[in-house]
């Protein structure tokens, strides 16, 4: 399963990623991938079923893909009430595997990232298939 350290390497392979603070990363000033403890309201809502064990929110594409995962896999993904209406989920960090976290942290990645930037590494990682 995943770890802090797998986050922060993944996410520091991408293209003019930062780390702004401790467990938050960013492209050109856009987080894309974050530790986020759940607050005294995530734990009220979630009730018994609220996760112990690290965090992490994560950006998506739009609302359907935050559905799809969800839905897919609740075991891992999960959500509050804090983001009604965000294309973010949150993840057990404990329960990802390295390859589903490292797609999810560049598609992450791909949704924050100025559009030129995005092109330049698709088009870096489609010559380098």
């Amino acid at each position: 399963m995943a770890t802090w350290d797998d986050v922060h390497r993944l996410a520091m392979a991408m293209p003019e990623a930062v780390e702004r603070s401790p467990r938050d990363w960013r492209v050109k000033g856009k987080g894309f991938v974050s530790e986020r403890p759940l607050r005294a309201g995530d734990l009220a809502a979630l009730g018994p079923s609220a996760p112990d064990g690290p965090i992490m929110g994560v950006r998506v594409a739009d609302l359907g893909v935050k559905e799809a995962l969800l839905a897919d896999d609740p075991d891992v993904y999960f959500t509050t009430p804090h983001f009604d209406g965000y294309a973010s989920v949150l993840v057990r960090l404990d329960r990802i595997g390295v390859e589903e976290l490292e797609e999810l942290v560049v598609e992450a990645w791909l949704c924050k990232a100025p559009k030129r930037l995005a092109k330049a590494y698709l088009d870096d990682q489609g010559a380098s298939s």
